[in-house]
């Protein structure tokens, strides 16, 4: 099952202005298989993904573009010194192409300077019919997935080294919702073969730590320190105060972080709602405790006084104070640090469940939904539910990566395990920029640290951690890349690129950050000066947005990084040095690539 390993081949400069969700028409290559048809209203962006288009197949041999390709710009990123790159989704013959995604490169003058893309093959698959009816295979997905299957759509799957016609279903059901959620299964349209079977959400816990966890009887019991506090006195504002709905400022008493100040909306004289006019309209609903994947309907916290929760699970409301603080806070993180507005750069809220489901001991960024899920935990191993701040600022992190990079897990095993160096530097990311919304936020009731789940009551005292990533012994984290990557569970396979990630920002040895003692070691014995939180998280972010692909594993994330480094700081420069020490760090150099086509 192994995929081949593209090389990247990009070359680019600098910051960022962002256009996002683009819904132009389609570039495609005409009939005669020379140059390319385009359409466009005139606009810079417009221009700009015209010319993206007209060199992707100018380049063919390059970008792997072949006759019945047409290309839909997805995201457009405008750097200020110059640099424009345009990530596209591709269909081939009309059916989308799973795996089929890339970044043109072009320069200030809209010049093609490199392609980075997801296939390393022509998109080309040997049968042009199908030999299953969408209801057969419609039948093959949900009886994998166990349960209920939507329409089954035509698709080119191009992943994994090759490309084959299949169809892509969406399977839900009892059995596949609540705490699993829907999959997404794709069967081989000629001979009937399951070719994946992935969740469409993916848990902060996976099912191999539960079961680790539950084998050695050890509980999550979160200390949140805070103690009920009395209800307040209703508000007294004047009917003569400016009209609703209009923006507040009220109190949360949160389980994790303590009380906090969060902006609100005021709809009417004693009436408050947990929105936030101030972040587009940012948004916790109560999911009642059933499985819903559709928050309109979620029920609307309000309240009389603009005070929320009362610190204990006593009141439905703490819990949500706990979660619109942390993706609050990590949209403020994402905006102040790299000038994102939402999620999907779209100026758009992100928007949030508690009490999703019953006994559901987890947390979840769902797609399905295009928001958080928050589980109450089981009420046995699980106590409480999973709102820290570095769990939302992990699992929004993942909706980052699903509007840029995409990045995949290569498979998934019967228990619903993921495997894969795609996966795992999803996961690596999602704990990389959580821990950075931790640092942005800065609450004493919540120390910033490289720390993974420090709240959750785990007797090691943490679920993952950055600088030393086989100190985990739950996931059995790695510190280190070898060949067997590729069959490691992608929370333990995190370590890898997370462990760069910390040895760029502060290198290796013993060093105090706070209240933590850290202290990294190196693949190869040798010392990684760190060039601070700052600059290595600038360029871990560069890296997804512009370099990174659906398909890109850890060596593909070292060149990545190697090429946001020369953009932000120059080839010559420390910081380009450093990233390529931190990754010869943990055993990824351009020496120990694999080969094309493993």
């Amino acid at each position: 099952m192994h995929r081949p390993h593209i090389r990247t081949v990009a070359l680019a400069v600098a910051v960022a202005t962002a256009v996002t969700a683009l819904a132009g028409p389609a570039l495609a290559a005409p009939a005669g298989g020379q140059g390319h048809t385009v359409s466009s209203a005139g606009t810079s962006t417009d221009s700009v993904v015209a010319a993206a288009g007209a060199a992707a197949f100018a380049h063919a041999s390059a970008t792997g573009l072949t006759q019945g390709d047409e290309l839909r710009a997805r995201d457009v990123l405008l750097d200020p010194e110059g640099a424009r790159h345009v990530r596209f989704i591709r269909t081939h013959r009309g059916l989308p192409v799973l795996g089929g995604d890339l970044v043109v490169h072009l320069d200030r003058q809209l010049r093609y300077t490199g392609v980075t893309r997801a296939a390393g093959h022509t998109v080309r698959p040997a049968a042009t019919r199908a030999a299953l009816t969408p209801g057969q295979a419609a039948s093959r997905a949900a009886s994998a997935a166990h349960g209920e299957a939507g329409t089954a759509r035509l698709v080119v799957d191009a992943r994994r080294g090759a490309s084959a016609l299949a169809y892509e279903v969406r399977v839900t059901a009892p059995a596949t919702t609540g705490s699993g959620g829907s999959r997404t299964v794709v069967v081989d349209a000629v001979t009937g073969e399951v070719r994946s079977d992935m969740p469409d959400r993916d848990g902060f816990l996976s099912p191999r730590l539960v079961e680790t966890l539950r084998r050695r009887g050890e509980t999550l019991d979160p200390v949140t320190g805070n103690t009920p506090r009395p209800a307040a006195l209703a508000a007294t504002r004047s009917a003569a105060a400016a009209g609703y709905p209009r923006t507040a400022t009220g109190t949360g008493s949160s389980l994790f972080v303590g009380k906090v100040s969060l902006t609100t909306t005021q709809t009417a004289i004693k009436t408050f709602l947990l929105k936030d006019p101030s972040r587009y309209g940012t948004e916790t609903r109560d999911a009642r405790n059933k499985p819903l994947e559709n928050f309109a309907r979620g029920t609307k916290f309000t309240s009389t006084t603009d005070k929320w929760g009362n610190g204990a699970v006593s009141s439905r409301a703490s819990a949500a104070v706990d979660a619109q603080y942390g993706i609050t806070r990590t949209l403020d993180f994402y905006k102040k640090s790299f000038g994102r507005k939402g999620i999907k750069n779209n100026g758009k809220g992100a928007q949030a469940m508690v009490h999703f489901g019953n006994k559901v001991a987890n947390a979840f960024w769902d797609p399905a939904c295009t928001c958080m899920l928050y589980g109450d935990g089981d009420g046995g191993m699980f106590k409480k539910p999973l709102v820290a701040l570095d769990v939302t600022g992990h699992e929004l992190t993942h909706g980052v990566v699903d509007a840029t990079a995409g990045l995949e897990p290569t498979f998934v095993d019967s228990a619903g395990n993921q495997y894969g160096e795609p996966g795992s530097l999803n996961e690596s990311l999602a704990d990389i920029f959580g821990s950075g919304v931790e640092f942005h936020a800065n609450n004493p009731k919540n120390p910033p640290n490289y720390l993974i789940g420090e709240k959750l009551g785990l007797a090691q005292k943490f679920l993952r951690r950055l600088d030393r990533p086989s100190l985990d012994r739950l996931e059995g984290a790695i510190d280190y890349w070898s060949p067997e990557v590729y069959f490691t569970e992608v929370h333990a396979g995190s370590g890898v690129s997370s462990h760069a990630y910390y040895l760029l920002a502060e290198g290796s040895g013993s060093k105090r950050i706070g209240a933590v003692t850290y202290n990294s070691p190196t693949y190869d014995g040798l010392p990684v000066k760190g060039i601070g939180r700052t600059k290595a998280t600038a360029v871990f972010y560069r890296a997804l947005t512009r370099y990174m692909v659906s398909t890109t594993d850890f060596h593909d994330a070292r060149v990545a990084t190697l090429k946001a480094a020369k953009d932000l700081y120059g080839a010559t420069g420390t910081e380009y040095k450093a990233v390529d020490r931190a990754w010869a760090a943990v055993n990824v150099t351009a020496a120990n690539a694999p080969a094309a086509g493993r």
